[in-house]
């Protein structure tokens, strides 16, 4: 049996990859990967490796998450060095808690390479720092696929009243329910809010708002992107700094 490799490929600057990432996919005799994973980052394994594609955007799975565990442990019989390639961070919303239970449950062997999650790169390329002092001490990264509508919510929205910056990932298509749900719980309507589409790649666009405009102001924004909620965002106007290169 081979031995599996969960690997964070970072924000998408393939500059920002670990440099064990990067050791372990140049060795890599099969690689499974995700539709947020730079494909440049295939460009460095070797010439026999076998590339899987698994990706997944919202209402269009190439794969389910069921069929991706599977393939992981099919591939972890065939070969050494199984490389399961992930956007970001593998444990933040990657799923990579479940594709390790799978394997430990199969007696796969199995490493978690973390990767640099886009709840704080992405807003770190858009000048915007996710704590600062004497404006918050904190801030909190929240799934954006689970809808505010939802019955049974798991996300607690009542103790987002605070000044915390709040980091939501994959909620573009739910932007709407999102600004209405914390403007009911308190959130004023004036209070910054920004998007960002693409970070940390050449197509970066960010745009600021607040909780009552910024549906209107990034309907053109595609994904993926990622919503901050915060006063930090108005440290953006003296730290941008990618935007200048």
């Amino acid at each position: 049996m081979g031995k599996v490799y969960l690997t964070g490929a970072g924000p998408g600057d393939i500059d920002l990859m670990t440099v064990k990432a990067v050791k372990i996919v140049k060795k890599a005799d099969v690689i499974i990967y995700d539709r947020l994973a730079n494909p440049e980052i295939l460009d460095m394994a070797s010439s026999d490796c076998e590339k899987i594609y698994v990706g997944k955007e919202d209402g269009k799975h190439c794969k389910s998450q069921d069929e991706i565990n599977e393939i992981i442990y099919q591939a972890a019989l065939k070969y050494n060095i199984i490389v399961r390639l992930k956007g970001g961070d593998p444990f933040v919303f990657g799923r990579g808690g479940e594709e390790a239970l799978y394997l430990k449950e199969r007696y796969i062997g199995f490493e978690i390479i973390p990767g640099i999650t886009s709840a704080i790169s992405v807003p770190a390329y858009a000048g915007i720092p996710v704590t600062h002092r004497g404006i918050t001490t904190s801030f909190r990264v929240v799934t954006g696929h689970e809808t505010p509508k939802k019955k049974t919510s798991q996300i607690q929205w009542e103790s987002f009243s605070s000044d915390e910056t709040i980091v939501f990932l994959m909620g573009l298509h739910n932007i709407e329910l999102i600004t209405k749900k914390l403007i009911e719980v308190g959130k004023e309507k004036d209070y910054p809010c920004a998007v960002i589409s693409k970070g940390t790649t050449k197509e970066q666009k960010t745009v600021i708002g607040t909780l009552e405009n910024i549906v209107e102001k990034s309907k053109d924004i595609k994904t993926p992107a990622i919503i901050i909620v915060g006063k930090v965002i108005n440290l953006r106007k003296e730290i941008k700094w990618f935007d200048e290169i």
